[in-house]
């Protein structure tokens, strides 16, 4: 059993989702956000590194995996983004978990299967394919697609290798 914690990195709204693989099946096990409460973005990097110990700690995940930075016009949004993936990144190496990283595309398409879904669609998805009783918060959802992701590229990649087309 793989335990899989996905992150959709903010400076402000980290969100998290956690999944386990059961037989190729993806199982929810909790996800939510982590909340900065300050504008010094030292303190902020902090909580974030913070947050991630201690679910780390809690839900004992052996893998992060982790959305790219996504750059559209304001590079100093890009840049915080950075340096909370930055945070969230050591939080997982110091506790010796593997880390992938995703494009926002590949996420998308894996779970949607469209590169371009909106938020809502995210949402919906994710809710279907964990079998939730409700929509989770978008950041959460996003994180919980991280997830997935991770999970279906994990899964066929295993497929690609049994076949021997892998090594």
């Amino acid at each position: 059993m793989t335990r899989i914690l996905g992150i959709d990195p903010g400076s402000r709204v980290t969100g998290f989702g956690i999944i386990e693989a059961h037989a190729q099946k993806a199982v929810f096990v909790t996800c939510g956000c982590i909340r900065t409460h300050t504008t010094d973005m030292p303190t902020r990097l902090h909580e974030i590194y913070t947050g991630l110990q201690s679910l780390i700690a809690q839900y004992q995940p052996s893998v992060l995996a982790i959305e790219q930075v996504f750059v559209s016009r304001n590079v100093s949004s890009a840049l915080k983004l950075g340096q909370a993936r930055g945070a969230a990144i050591v939080a997982a190496v110091v506790q010796g978990l593997h880390v992938h990283e995703y494009a926002p595309n590949q996420i998308k398409q894996a779970v949607v299967g469209q590169g371009h879904a909106q938020k809502e669609q995210v949402q919906q998805m994710v809710k279907i394919l964990l079998c939730l009783s409700a929509v989770p918060q978008a950041d959460a959802a996003d994180a919980l697609a991280v997830a997935l992701c991770h999970l279906h590229t994990a899964q066929h990649q295993q497929q690609l290798a049994k076949a021997g087309i892998l090594r």
